[in-house]
Parts: C-alpha cells; structure tokens; sequence
C-alpha cells in the first residue's frame, strides 16, 4: 500500500511536468528548462504554486495575481498520471510494472499533444517504439511483427486513401504510433487497439453531434489520440493475464 502511495505521488509530479511540456513544447517555448508562467499575464510562478493538484485547489483554479482561470487541463492531466504510475505498479511486479508506468505516461503525453494539436513528435515516439521491442510484453518476436504490421496497417491505409481522394486522410505520425503500440502489445492485441480506437472515435462523434456540434464528413479527429487511450487499459488487461484466453 506504501509503494502504491508513493507511485501515486510521483505520478502527480510527473503529470505537472506533462502538463507543462504539453503546453510550452508546441509553442515554440522551452520545454524542459523553461519556468511555468500563467498563460494569462505571464508572471513566472513560484514553487508553492506548483504543487501538482494541492495548488490548483487551493487557488480554486485562478492565477493569484491577475485571477485568470487556469486551464483545467492541467489538474486533468496530473490525475491522469498519477493513475498512470499506480496501475501498472498494482497489477506487476518489479521491472514490468515500472515499464508499464513509463509506457502509459508516453501515451500520455502523445494523447494529450495529439488532442490539443494533432502532432505525435518523432522525439517521442521513436524511442517509446524501441522500448517496446526491449521492456514490452511476451516475446520479442511478438513485439517486432507487432511494430512492422502495426506500422505498415496504417501506412498502407493512409497511402490508399491519398492515391483514392487526392488528398491526406491521417497525419504521418499515426502509424509510427500504431507500430510503437504493437511493439510494445505483440501483434495479436492490434485488432482490439483498432477496434477500440475506432469504437472510441464514434463515441467521440455521436456525443457532438448530441450536443447540436455539426460534424462532416472531413471533420479531423486525432486517431494518436485515441489509439493511446485504447492502447494503455490493453496493456494493463495483458499484464494480468486478463486476455490470456482471447489472444494467442
């Protein structure tokens, strides 16, 4: 129980740290050195303001000098981590469960860059990927024909699609993406990441359209996005064995 609440603490400061990346990186800003400011008057904040979720509340989610809202983007994304680094700690032991944190804090971060600006940087993605064909699930030649189909899948769609309407219909990090996934899940869970991702894609679109939002027929959605919310609960339900009967 220790371990868990401690898992959960440094998820939450993790989680401030994706928060910021996520906002300063797109922004041409510097990513990992740069001091937080608020986003409404620029002030530089001080450490007492910064501590994950406890700040936000206490400052009921207003900057303390100009009282501009603060995106709760940022509260969001903390919990989010903080959940990210317990799961996989409760349900493996040892080097697994750690893995598992690092790969879910990843997705993470690509979901969240993906969502807000439809980009899933190389820098990220490429070394998640080689991770995944050392510390992923089962064995590695699952893992390596996992990253080959679940990149060629996608690529082959994308190239179809463009050489059918003229035009780009998935940005090209998404397949890079996909493959990252399979090497980090083996092959036989892609079925269910695209299957998930598309069920999460239609969800997404049947709650806009009831709440009276017209979306067409090229209206974008970030698949990153929802491969990576797909892709971690999978790897948690693999992780326990909760599948072992459904996937080779």
């Amino acid at each position: 129980m220790m371990l868990l609440a401690l898992a959960g603490v440094v998820g939450l400061l993790l989680g401030s740290f994706i928060a910021g990346l996520s906002w300063r990186w797109p922004r041409g800003e510097d990513a990992l050195s740069g001091r937080s400011r608020c986003a409404s008057c620029g002030a530089t904040l001080r450490a007492h303001e910064l501590v994950p979720v406890l700040s936000w509340l206490v400052q009921r989610g207003r900057c303390r000098r100009c009282g501009a809202a603060v995106p709760a983007r940022h509260l969001a994304i903390e919990l989010a981590a903080a959940v990210v680094v317990v799961a996989p700690i409760a349900v493996a032991s040892g080097l697994e469960g750690v893995a598992g944190a690092g790969f879910g804090l990843s997705l993470l971060l690509l979901l969240v860059l993906d969502a807000e600006h439809f980009w899933l940087p190389d820098a990220v993605v490429w070394p998640l990927a080689g991770l995944g064909l050392w510390l992923g699930l089962g064995n590695l030649p699952a893992r390596a024909i996992g990253a080959v189909a679940g990149f060629g899948l996608l690529w082959l769609i994308a190239v179809g699609y463009r050489r059918l309407s003229g035009r780009e219909g998935m940005g090209a990090g998404d397949p890079k993406l996909l493959g990252a996934i399979g090497a980090w899940l083996g092959w036989a869970a892609l079925p269910l990441v695209v299957l998930g991702a598309s069920l999460l894609g239609l969800a997404l679109v049947a709650a806009d359209r009831l709440r009276g939002r017209d979306v067409a027929r090229d209206t974008m959605l970030p698949l990153g996005a929802l491969l990576a919310a797909v892709a971690f609960p999978l790897w948690l339900l693999l992780a326990a064995g909760a599948l072992d009967r459904l996937l080779p």
